[in-house]
């Protein structure tokens, strides 16, 4: 190995470990909020070309044999790290973004003969599964860079419908479906709460009931621990439903409150948690009453004055109410946002 790739490894054990994990361009990649024109068909998917990117055959990785202490050090990291489920594809996929990231930074136009040559000290007998799956990631990212455009025309369905089909032509179902595990999850959890949502006849209870279910269904064995990981998102979502929100406004107040208590509490909150919440429904309510009479103060006011004579009156209203916070409310006013005005969440503003 040359003095330059040794000196461009000295730190890559410490560097890696405080790099963060994650895929966020996996599930992210190609979705847009940019619609296309209405009704209009979607061209073809664009073919996948692999003229941008040399294969993974033309670059060759140094031999492994008399590794450098720095080199050594990185090997053993990664076998400790990773080595344990390395078969998995999408553990080999979390390892070569890692590996990327501080490849492509330290070394930008040798990166891949690099990080190949790590990979195959580390795992020789996994060599060419993972270099073949760092070239699948560089297509696909390179596919949805170049289709960028395309994907903007499709709809969310038709665009799902686009990746998918891609990941499954790259790097074949059944490790499509392993590496974007979590986002399956996602969507099965989706559909669960729009079924949960549109069905009627349900008490909050039954709501409840169904959507721990579903969670208990795609997480199997480890719904304890997605729960526990992600308790505020998943509360988050259910409260979200439309149902759910009517169903708590056709409430009186104590009922609400008892309401609210029973679904974080079935979501698994402890009784700190849940005690804190109640507090925070407290401001929320109090801060909601204060807004619902500072409004109707205003349109008063709007009806009796204009000009400078209204925006001194309101100015006047608006310092009795919030105080300190009447400024950043006036400029939210001048802006043409009334925060008021929003339709009122329960248990989440």
């Amino acid at each position: 190995m040359t003095k330059r790739k040794t000196t461009t490894l000295m730190t890559i054990l410490a560097a890696l470990v405080a790099v963060l994990l994650g895929l966020r361009w996996w599930s992210n990649s190609g979705r847009t909020s940019a619609p296309g024109a209405p009704g209009a068909a979607p061209a073809a998917a664009p073919a996948l070309t692999q003229q941008a990117v040399p294969s993974i055959e033309a670059v060759t990785p140094a031999e492994p044999a008399a590794l450098p202490a720095d080199l050594a050090k990185l090997v053993a990291y990664l076998r400790g790290r990773f080595g344990k489920h390395i078969d998995n594809p999408y553990v080999q996929i979390q390892m070569l973004e890692q590996l990327m990231r501080y490849f492509q930074e330290h070394n930008p136009d040798g990166w891949q003969a690099d990080l190949l040559a790590a990979v195959r000290a580390a795992f020789p007998e996994r060599y060419a599964q993972i270099a073949a799956n760092l070239q699948h990631r560089i297509d696909y990212e390179r596919w949805v860079k170049d289709n960028r455009d395309y994907l903007q025309r499709l709809g969310d369905k038709e665009r799902g419908e686009a990746l998918w089909n891609l990941r499954k032509r790259l790097f074949g179902d059944e490790a499509a479906e392993q590496i974007w595990a979590s986002e399956l999850r996602n969507q099965a959890v989706v559909d669960a709460l729009k079924g949960i949502d549109t069905e009627k006849g349900l008490t909050l209870s039954d709501r409840l009931s169904k959507y721990k279910d579903s969670l208990q269904e795609v997480y199997q064995e480890h719904a304890d621990t997605f729960l526990q990981n992600h308790r505020q998102e998943a509360l988050s979502r259910f409260l979200d439903l439309d149902s759910v929100q009517q169903d708590l406004s056709a409430l009186d107040a104590a009922a609400r409150e008892a309401a609210l208590r029973d679904i974080r509490k079935g979501l698994g909150l402890d009784k700190d948690a849940l005690q804190r919440w109640e507090v925070l429904d407290h401001e929320r309510d109090a801060r909601w009453d204060t807004g619902k009479k500072y409004m109707e103060e205003r349109a008063t006011l709007a009806a009796k004055y204009q000009g400078q004579a209204l925006e001194t009156q309101l100015g006047e209203l608006r310092t009795r109410y919030f105080g300190a916070e009447a400024e950043s409310i006036a400029q939210e006013e001048e802006s043409g946002f009334f925060r008021f005005n929003r339709p009122r969440k329960w248990g989440q503003n």
